[in-house]
């Protein structure tokens, strides 16, 4: 223990030793300096929150009505949120959101495309509008169905829908979360389709290393593909790296984004970095792509085999959050003695540490992540301390209008060493 950490054997453990005022984070510093406040106030309001009579006086006042009424639908959305991820799920897999985005349906033309009876095509559609999938419109004699705002929101992004077919091996590694959390579980779903999570060499000293598990990597790639076209365009509306002569994209998949990048910048030397089975995948689909000629595909283990060298702007999209620690410093070091001086590694993927990435990052990836076997989500700081514990510096943030899909971080190899 250092110095700093010793104090008295009777002194409150609660207590904050004194330090001087960090002028590099004021922000942090003045919650450390109003926390015994922020403790007093929490402990009041709780107090208040579970105390049965204050429920009942907040629900049956007129200036506290609105917000009892809001925490107590919150709290009821979080007991049946399954419930509505299974409504969702049975909707995209009848493909009835779908068929609604065409034209408003009636009841018996909804039973004639879903197979469902009456009964329980009532009940789906009901239930869809009541979470704004679907509309239903009963001002005539008979009722149309029609899609609810959330509704087109998902027929008009397919990576969500291909995501919502996906969580059936999810659910299922879900079904007992105290088990999952305790490590009880020895092999779950998600570990067998993610090659890197199951069938790629150890990340641990010391850590087993099995029979690689087959996996089906066209479905792997369709879905990371499906799923890619959100984080793509706000990583290029977010970011101009027209700069760049030469580009790696390390776990590009069948290079979707590439595409992209390639359609926005001509003169940018483009090269894809993939698991073998998914670079032989990538090639196949590039080869029919207009702009597919200008990527160069290459294959490997992207911890063991060497990479490509020259680069000047290396990629990471989605893919540190599925490491540990010290995978991924490995991994960032490995990049970083390719790179040229002055040269940029760019991290994309959701982020925790904000109330608007929050629950994707923390709830959503936080327990996927652990299903899969490894990984985990991090705040932009901690991902700065990996970058730099590898040699990467001036960390810096990029802002992105949709931080719930992706968050971008960049860090720089020196020009001249540090």
């Amino acid at each position: 223990m250092s110095q700093t950490d010793e104090r008295p054997a009777n002194a409150d453990p609660r207590s904050t030793p004194e330090r001087a005022f960090d002028w590099t984070d004021p922000i942090r510093e003045l919650r450390r300096l109003t926390r015994p406040w922020r403790e007093g106030w929490q402990r009041y309001r709780n107090a208040q929150l579970s105390d049965r009579g204050f429920q009942i006086r907040a629900a049956r006042s007129f200036l506290t009505r609105p917000f009892a009424r809001r925490a107590s639908r919150r709290l009821f959305d979080l007991t049946a949120g399954f419930v509505y991820s299974q409504i969702l799920s049975a909707g995209v897999e009848l493909r009835l959101y779908d068929r609604l985005a065409e034209r408003p349906r009636t009841l018996g033309e909804v039973c004639a495309s879903t197979g469902l009876g009456e009964d329980a095509a009532r009940r789906l559609l009901r239930a869809s509008a009541a979470l704004d999938l679907v509309e239903i419109d009963d001002s005539d004699d008979e009722t149309l169905y029609g899609l609810g705002p959330l509704g087109a929101a998902l027929v008009a992004n397919p990576g969500a829908q291909a995501m919502i077919r996906h969580h059936g091996a999810l659910y299922d590694d879900l079904r007992d979360p105290v088990a999952l959390l305790k490590g009880e579980t020895s092999e779950t779903a998600l570990s067998r389709l993610w090659p890197y999570a199951a069938g790629r060499q150890p990340e641990h000293e010391g850590e087993a290393a099995g029979e690689a598990p087959e996996f089906d990597a066209a479905a792997y790639t369709d879905l990371m593909s499906a799923s890619q076209d959100l984080v793509a365009d706000e990583v290029l509306s977010s970011y101009d790296f027209s700069w760049a002569k030469t580009m790696l994209d390390i776990g590009g998949g069948d290079g979707r984004f590439l595409q992209k990048v390639a359609q926005r910048y001509p003169a940018i030397d483009l090269h894809l970095f993939d698991l073998p089975p998914v670079a032989a995948i990538a090639r196949q689909r590039l080869s029919h792509a207009r702009l597919g000629g200008r990527i160069t595909v290459h294959e490997g283990d992207f911890f063991e085999t060497p990479f490509p060298g020259g680069y000047d702007f290396v990629s990471l999209v989605r893919i540190l959050h599925d490491h540990e620690d010290d995978a991924v410093v490995r991994l960032l070091t490995k990049i970083r003695e390719g790179l040229k001086p002055g040269g940029i590694v760019m991290v994309a993927e959701p982020m925790a540490g904000s109330r608007h990435s929050a629950p994707v990052a923390d709830a959503y990836f936080g327990f996927y992540l652990l299903a899969m076997g490894r990984g985990r989500a991090r705040t932009p700081k901690e991902l700065g301390r990996l970058l730099n514990a590898a040699g990467l510096y001036r960390v810096r943030e990029i802002p992105t209008a949709l931080p719930v899909a992706t968050r971008i971080l960049l860090g720089e190899l020196p020009r001249r060493s540090v």
